[in-house]
């Protein structure tokens, strides 16, 4: 007698739970500044295809496409208030964010490091533990809640927090090469890398304070392309996309 085992989808995932993180300058698409609507929605279908897979998704987002903290500084704005700034500018995004995860039928919550009760929850890490196990996507915005501090180690620290087994990094570029692509041709892409030859090597992945938590935390960093269609997919599935960062 043959017996057939059937897998669920979320057995064949490589990833349980993930962190993503997405730039703010991304969800400008071809604007100038603030948000491309097309962008958005295509984020969000990009991520309701892995939620639907039993994939739980954390997710932080940068305010560059509003404004950034040391932009504001070093134009002699007073440093912690430039950087409240730009964790209102994370929090606008994550709003936005919200609301086309939702019109796609994604149950999804805003937490903020700043209290804005009338917008977002405060965060709480069993909340947010809870709501990623209900199958909710939890957005976290306001950074840390502390000057100084980057949308890096902001993603660091919520990965760790809420016990992501990954932080998937999407940018403009398809992982992490041996200078700027844009800028440099002859530049090379690695597939995996270790932290060690990421600082060694000078490649810049995260912030120094951002990447020595994640190192020191055993949390591996995928950095990918999030424009292409299916990329998202293709890492939780467990194709190589992008690069690896691992010890």
């Amino acid at each position: 007698m043959t017996i057939f085992v059937f897998k669920s989808a979320q057995e064949n995932m490589l990833y349980k739970r993930i962190l993503l993180k997405l730039s703010g300058e991304a969800l400008m698409g071809n604007k100038q500044y603030g948000i491309d609507a097309m962008r958005l929605s295509a984020y969000a279908e990009e991520i309701k295809e892995v939620v639907e897979l039993g994939v739980e998704v954390a997710i932080v987002i940068v305010g560059g496409n509003i404004f950034r903290g040391l932009a504001g500084a070093s134009n002699g704005m007073d440093r912690v208030q430039a950087d409240h700034m730009g964790m209102l500018a994370t929090v606008i995004n994550g709003l936005a964010l919200q609301s086309a995860l939702e019109l796609k039928g994604v149950q999804t919550r805003l937490q903020s490091a700043i209290k804005i009760n009338e917008v977002a929850e405060p965060f709480i890490r069993r909340r947010a533990m809870r709501h990623l196990e209900k199958g909710r996507v939890v957005i976290f915005g306001g950074g840390t809640g502390n000057p100084y501090f980057t949308t890096d180690s902001a993603a660091v620290l919520r990965a760790i927090e809420v016990e992501a087994d990954v932080i998937l990094k999407g940018t403009r570029v398809d992982g992490i090469y041996t200078s700027d692509p844009e800028k440099d041709k002859t530049a090379t892409k690695f597939d995996t890398i270790s932290f060690n030859d990421v600082l060694t090597k000078g490649l810049k992945v995260m912030d120094t304070t951002a990447f020595t938590l994640s190192q020191e935390n055993n949390l591996p960093i995928v950095v990918f392309d999030m424009n292409k269609k299916g990329n998202l997919m293709k890492i939780v599935s467990g194709e190589n996309i992008g690069t690896v960062v691992d010890l």
